[in-house]
């Protein structure tokens, strides 16, 4: 999982406020008063009166305090929120499926096993300490109630913050009802946001007054205000007012029914749809189609035609950013843009009335379709990491094409397509709970004749996911659907994919020989095929760790290395990091600790970049065996206790393989039997509590150099996995017959 911490002495995931904020002073003195009484609070207001502005700056705040708690203190924010400040933005999740996994996502969680994702949460939550902000969950509201209720009892030290334009009606919630903000402090975010516009902006004493009743024409709403400053770079003062009062009535026309305050803002907006230019307004209404962020790429091949040219997109863009209509906004994966939901909500009105909505969506699927077709292709390649970070800021856009393509029966085959060629997300970057949720909803179909290769593809994907969750009856079950299907189409690349996840299957259960039957066959069918990517030097790896199980350790460091070199050559860092766990593995055998120490750091840091715990954990718990071994037998025991909350996202089910298990069980051993029992559970406590990018960094940093002489090497597990008693090799020697935990399942 990975953490982006906006404030370094705490952890979370909020975003910086690139805009200010302005005013609010009393509204935030009260949120921190109501969360100190209550642990759900709930802002409620209508669209545009800012909600979403208000919780963030008072997490903001919370986030400050309690990552900087003074020696001596009593307990307050920085004890209450010791385990940070986290933001789960729900406006554009749709499907309720969705929702637990949009929340383990916000926390950065990630779960390789088939317990339910509500599950997963409330187990995460339940000894933590933290606020959690919720943001837009309207169309969710019962089920996001029903889940924050369980939740809240199941985590005592849990608080929410949540933003809605109703409450969720629970037991013990604070609601928080949010009026516009008072005159003048209406004035200066009219004022503040003009001039971020325009930089030559100023404030005279004559258009204050001016300016000081556009806001009162708009009911001071924070989001008509800010579409109205988006108008001062071209209009005074004094035409703006003439314009909006021009307007008022007639765009409130059908609305006798609706409170003062969504008028204003129906007016605010709909003035600023009235003033854009007609391809403006076109490219706003296509623009509604997308959910989230995204790209300039994007909207030109999803909104351009021959009604809009996509040569002038670009400046269509820059437009509705210079209105307030867009927002810009600075990614991993590079400049992106998005629309605030109520504009998108109003966009959209005017695309169905266009009869043009299920076009645009079909384009809208047709793109991301593509982009995961490319990102599968350019994972293999230098760009990986960019692959990983891309896909990751699309998701909410490709969920979205996944449940167009299953709107249509007859388009399922392109659900089967999307969601198989994902498979690099969905098992590289620790996806793997959502993987299986679209790939057993697009699998839920009979096979379609003439797109079974689209069908083979997503089986193989979900007995790869299912594998990897430790779910070996589903696994079993889609691989030799797919291998059987392979071979009745005559699909000899499906068929490998088959044969070599039934190979993993094999590794995974403790029988090497049958792995290294399985795997071998599939590495010769891919060569037979001419297929060459990741997965196919992951088999590789796979091949070696079952030739070192079985006593052959020259021929898995021949396999190793030549994926090492491939990767190399190729710029493949995801499968790289197994080759250089199985060479570590090596050099400590060897007696080596130096070079396995520096083989585990770079392996450490490639699989925290792609978010892969499988081999994060492994990684971890060998370099904790290098570390006893070099006399750092406390620091070892960090090193494991930070391991252990990692496999409960991983599944105890790897805790039963003798091969996978040694390296533990020998670290175990002997910093226990050098630090005592009460010395080593207390450091292993220590590093239970670290955050993920703490041991990280911790492991990449390695232990303080001592100048005592290095402890003798420890003792390793004999005989055949599961049978053997650590304590009968020496640790330069690697086990025959199993300890090692080499593998990428």
């Amino acid at each position: 999982m990975r953490h982006r911490p906006l404030h370094t002495g705490t952890r979370g995931n909020l975003p910086s406020d690139l805009s200010g904020f302005v005013g609010r002073g009393g509204e935030l003195g009260e949120l921190a008063r109501l969360l100190e009484s209550s642990r759900l609070v709930t802002v409620t207001g209508v669209g545009g009166v800012g909600k979403s502005r208000l919780v963030l700056a008072a997490a903001r705040r919370v986030a400050e305090k309690a990552g900087r708690r003074p020696e001596g203190a009593p307990d307050g924010p920085q004890e209450r929120y010791c385990d940070g400040v986290w933001l789960a933005e729900l406006a554009s999740v749709r499907e309720p499926a969705l929702l637990e996994l949009t929340l383990a996502e916000a926390l950065g969680l990630t779960d390789h096993t088939t317990r339910p994702p509500r599950t997963v949460l409330a187990e995460h939550l339940a000894g933590r300490r933290l606020l959690l902000v919720l943001d837009g969950f309207e169309q969710l509201v019962e089920e996001t109630a029903g889940l924050v209720r369980e939740l809240l009892v199941r985590s005592p030290g849990l608080r929410v913050l949540a933003a809605g334009r109703r409450p969720l009606a629970l037991d013990g919630e604070q609601a928080f009802p949010l009026a516009p903000p008072a005159p003048e402090e209406a004035l200066a975010l009219l004022c503040a946001r003009a001039a971020a516009a325009d930089p030559g902006f100023a404030v005279t004493d004559a258009d204050r007054p001016v300016l000081a009743e556009v806001c009162a024409r708009l009911d001071g709403l924070p989001l008509a205000l800010e579409l109205a400053a988006g108008r001062l770079r071209a209009l005074s003062p004094a035409q703006l007012l003439t314009r909006l009062e021009d307007r008022f009535a007639l765009l409130t026309g059908g609305t006798r029914g609706a409170l003062p305050r969504h008028r204003a803002l129906r007016t605010a907006i709909g003035w600023s749809h009235e003033l854009c230019t007609a391809p403006e307004r076109l490219l706003w209404a296509r623009l509604s189609v997308f959910a989230g962020q995204f790209d300039l790429d994007a909207a030109e091949y999803v909104c351009s035609g021959p009604d809009l040219p996509v040569d002038s997109v670009l400046d269509l863009v820059g437009e509705l950013l210079a209105q307030s209509l867009l927002c810009r906004v600075e990614t991993g994966a590079g400049v992106r843009y998005r629309m605030l939901e109520t504009v998108r909500l109003y966009g959209a009105g005017w695309l169905e009335s266009l009869g043009d909505a299920a076009r645009l969506r079909r384009r809208h699927r047709d793109w991301y379709t593509g982009l995961a077709t490319w990102c599968e292709l350019d994972w293999f390649s230098p760009r990986q990491q960019e692959v990983a970070a891309l896909v990751e800021a699309e998701l909410v856009n490709l969920r979205l094409a996944l449940e167009c393509c299953l709107e249509d029966p007859e388009e399922v085959h392109l659900g089967q397509y999307l969601a198989g060629t994902l498979w690099f997300y969905w098992a590289g970057c620790g996806r793997l709970t959502e993987g299986r949720h679209w790939l057993d909803r697009v699998l839920e179909n009979l096979p379609d004749p003439g797109y079974e290769g689209s069908r083979l593809k997503a089986l193989w994907v979900l007995g790869y996911v299912a594998a990897l969750q430790g779910d070996t009856v589903a696994a079993m079950s889609a691989l030799y659907e797919c291998r059987d299907g392979a071979a009745r189409t005559e699909n000899p690349v499906a068929a490998a994919y088959a044969v070599h996840r039934l190979g993993c299957l094999a590794l995974v259960s403790d029988d090497m020989v049958r792995a290294g039957e399985l795997l071998g066959s599939a590495l010769e069918r891919y060569r037979e095929a001419g297929e060459l990517n990741s997965n196919v030097l992951m088999c590789q790896v796979e091949l070696a760790m079952a030739l070192a199980f079985q006593g052959d350790l020259a021929g898995a460091l021949s396999l190793c290395r030549e994926v090492r070199d491939i990767c190399e050559e190729r710029g493949e860092r995801w499968t790289k990091a197994y080759a250089l766990y199985v060479l570590a593995y090596a050099a400590l055998d060897a007696g080596g600790t130096g070079e396995a120490r520096r083989l585990l750091a770079e392996c450490v840091a490639i699989n925290h970049v792609f978010r892969d715990l499988v081999g994060l954990v492994l990684a971890v718990e060998l370099l904790a065996l290098v570390t006893v071994t070099e006399g750092e037998p406390a620091e070892a025991a960090v090193l494991q206790g930070a391991a252990e909350p990692m496999w409960d996202g991983v599944g105890l089910r790897l805790f039963g393989s003798g091969y996978f298990n040694a390296p533990r069980l020998m670290c175990q051993e002997r910093a226990g039997e050098l630090l005592g029992a009460e010395r080593y559970a207390a450091c292993a406590g220590h590093g239970r509590a670290l955050a993920l990018d703490e041991l990280v960094e911790r492991a990449l940093r390695g232990p303080e150099p001592k100048p005592a002489p290095p402890l003798p090497r420890p003792r390793t597990a004999a005989g055949r996995a599961g049978g053997g008693v650590p304590g009968k090799q020496e640790a330069h020697r690697l086990p025959r017959g199993g300890t090692g935990g080499l593998t990428s399942l």
